[in-house]
């Protein structure tokens, strides 16, 4: 399995930024589709966004598209995800995960390495 580690959450006002990045160690950080999920209180961990091996392709949830941007630097091991325009209800733990092969959807299931999540608060 890979290891992951969250970074970059914190306390942002609305329509701020936070940049958020996830190291991965253990295994060969290019054989795998990167994803980016969150939890807020109460709810389910759902989808935001997805990036293939090479970071070509990327696929976002509804309610982050234009504002939210995934991206990858394999030389790093490291995926990153830019949120711009934060919104209250973006607040939540949010996780990074990992997917060996290929990028299909952003299904929780086929994720099967995870990180401990980084807290992500944005106040109205």
């Amino acid at each position: 399995q890979v290891q992951l580690v969250e970074s970059g959450g914190g306390l942002v006002q609305a329509g701020g930024s936070l940049r958020l990045s996830c190291a991965a160690s253990g295994r060969t950080f290019s054989d795998y589709a990167m994803g980016w999920f969150r939890q807020a209180p109460g709810k389910e961990r759902e989808f935001v966004a997805g990036i293939n091996w090479s970071g070509t392709s990327t696929d976002y949830a509804d309610s982050v598209k234009g504002r939210f941007t995934i991206s990858r630097v394999n030389a790093r091991n490291t995926v990153y995800l830019q949120m711009n325009s934060l919104k209250f209800e973006d607040t939540a733990v949010y996780y990074c995960a990992a997917k060996r092969g290929s990028y299909s959807a952003g299904r929780t299931s086929d994720f099967g390495s995870w990180g401990q999540g980084t807290q992500v608060t944005v106040s109205s």
